[in-house]
């Protein structure tokens, strides 16, 4: 392994590479077409390992650049209820009565802190996203 100021230079059977940070597009574009070509290497292979150090590269920048906002709560609400092949009557059963459900799914209602904190425990959403606004 030759170790240069910014970049470390990986000898392995099928190509050599250097591994750099990922600070543009085209980086970027490099970086998934080589993750591409082997994606699918033993793990504890010099291989597997670029994949893995390339991965986390390609996470990092992904966060930094195409940052994924927050579900809305009331389709985060939904959404669970339908993984958990729940219907209104189901959820009563958490924040109260089926028309206060309804009113809640319609966005008529604001949930308060004990629904939150009932919906969290139950249908196991997190907080951060129960609180946004909508």
């Amino acid at each position: 392994m030759e170790h240069t100021k910014n970049t470390t230079k990986l000898t392995q059977t099928t190509f050599d590479m250097e591994i750099k940070p990922i600070k543009t597009e085209q980086d970027y574009e490099r970086a998934l077409e080589r993750l591409e070509k082997i994606f699918h290497a033993e793990v504890d292979t010099p291989d597997g390992d670029v994949a893995e150090v390339l991965s986390i590269l390609i996470e990092k920048y992904e966060d930094e650049h195409y940052p994924i906002g927050m579900p809305d709560p009331i389709e985060a609400i939904k959404f669970r209820m339908e993984q958990m092949n729940m219907k209104q009557k189901d959820l009563a059963e958490v924040v109260g009565f089926t028309s206060r459900v309804s009113e809640i799914l319609n966005k008529k209602r604001k949930l308060t802190l004990s629904m939150i904190r009932k919906l969290n425990a139950t249908l196991h959403i997190p907080t951060e996203v129960l609180i946004q606004d909508y």
